[in-house]
């Protein structure tokens, strides 16, 4: 799943650029629908995933990331269980909890006061009221450091259900009800009252238009970059639910793009998408990725055109990772920060910047303005 390629590499980057905040090098992530942790052909779900960066991080670094996992369903939560207690006897810190993530997230931030904190809420259904994460991000972690940082599973499909519901006679008033508390009002509804069900692509937009909006309200509410990563579970096809990504830091967004665009390209190379030729009846394999030089060559266009813009724009220095989203437009998480170095250099090699793009971090570059000419 890409959620999970995604996980596997930022969640080392999370607790490397944020270990040092904690007086005793500790990190605190909390995965709040944990399911059973490994799949039944072996492979590792989110718990394990999150269990591996652990084990490699006390190894490796001295760093102790501190695990809680809570699952309802109890034969789920056996298994669960069963994979932690395999980590945690070699010397992992980690916790596993049976109940829904509410009767836990407390005390899980009561046990951050003082460390970052990492929020992994991927649940089957809707997630939590955004009240509820607000609460937590706004009022108990409205902190810049120790760092805050959530990652959230919201789903299009249940979007898509409960847009039904707005518009029928016949609709379900308590589930309706559930999911203005998700959204935090009511708001969500206008979007849907409009279209009749004969208007599919009215009703596909409006899911669209709701995801955005939510993203917008969370940041507007907890004064946190957050930014929505859609995914689909086949290419060109519509996203079934957005990756919510909320952060205060600048670098956390930069790489968390980094992350998602480097998720995706792992993720095209071990998809094959089968579908049935109708002309035939022979199942046909093809993929069809979008050809990814020219992804690229399309985002270096895009992007030096934003760098050049930003320069026109400030007529100072800055440093790109101040810009992220501007810097990379239309493609964040879509393609990785070299682009983003080919495209200084690609300006300085046009002599409208003195910057070259050498010697730094991709993100920690600084770009300068060309001097006036004499």
């Amino acid at each position: 799943m890409l959620k999970h390629q995604l996980l596997k590499r930022y969640l080392p980057q999370f607790g490397g650029m944020t270990g040092t905040q904690s007086r005793d090098k500790r990190v605190i992530y909390l995965d709040g629908y944990a399911g059973e942790g490994r799949y039944e052909n072996g492979e590792p779900a989110s718990a394990e995933i999150a269990l591996r960066v652990a084990s490699h991080f006390r190894a490796r670094h001295g760093l102790t990331l501190e695990c809680f996992f809570t699952e309802a369903q109890q034969k789920s939560y056996e298994r669960l269980h069963e994979v932690v207690r395999h980590y945690t006897a070699s010397g992992v810190t980690a916790h596993a909890h049976r109940g829904e993530v509410d009767g836990v997230l407390d005390s899980v931030v009561q046990r951050a006061a003082r460390e970052p904190l990492f929020l992994f809420l991927d649940p089957c259904g809707l997630v939590l009221p955004q009240d509820r994460l607000v609460d937590v991000l706004a009022r108990q972690r409205p902190q810049r450091k120790p760092a805050t940082e959530l990652l959230m599973n919201f789903s299009m499909m249940a979007v898509w259900r409960l847009g039904g519901h707005v518009r029928s006679p016949a609709g379900n008033e308590r589930s309706l009800e559930r999911f203005d508390a998700v959204c935090g009002g009511t708001w969500w509804r206008e979007y849907f009252a409009a279209a009749t069900p004969a208007q599919q692509g009215a009703a596909e937009d409006a899911i669209e238009a709701v995801a955005a909006e939510y993203a917008r309200r969370l940041a507007l509410r907890t004064g946190m970059l957050v930014q929505s990563v859609p995914v689909a579970h086949a290419p060109h096809r519509r996203a079934v639910y957005r990756l919510v990504f909320a952060t205060r830091s600048p670098y956390g967004l930069w790489v968390f793009g980094d992350a998602v665009a480097r998720a995706r390209d792992e993720w095209w190379e071990t998809f094959d998408l089968r579908e049935e030729d109708q002309r035939d009846g022979q199942l046909s394999f093809f993929s069809s990725r979008p050809d990814p030089q020219e992804v690229r060559d399309k985002a270096l266009v895009h992007i030096s055109g934003n760098l050049e813009s930003l320069l026109q724009r400030t007529r100072r220095p800055f440093k790109l990772v101040d810009h992220t989203l501007e810097v990379f437009g239309d493609f964040y998480g879509q393609v990785t920060e070299p682009v983003v170095r080919e495209a200084v250099r690609l300006l300085h090699g046009q002599g409208k910047t003195p910057s070259n793009g050498v010697g730094v971090k991709t993100r920690d570059i600084t770009l300068f303005p060309a001097p006036l000419a004499a």
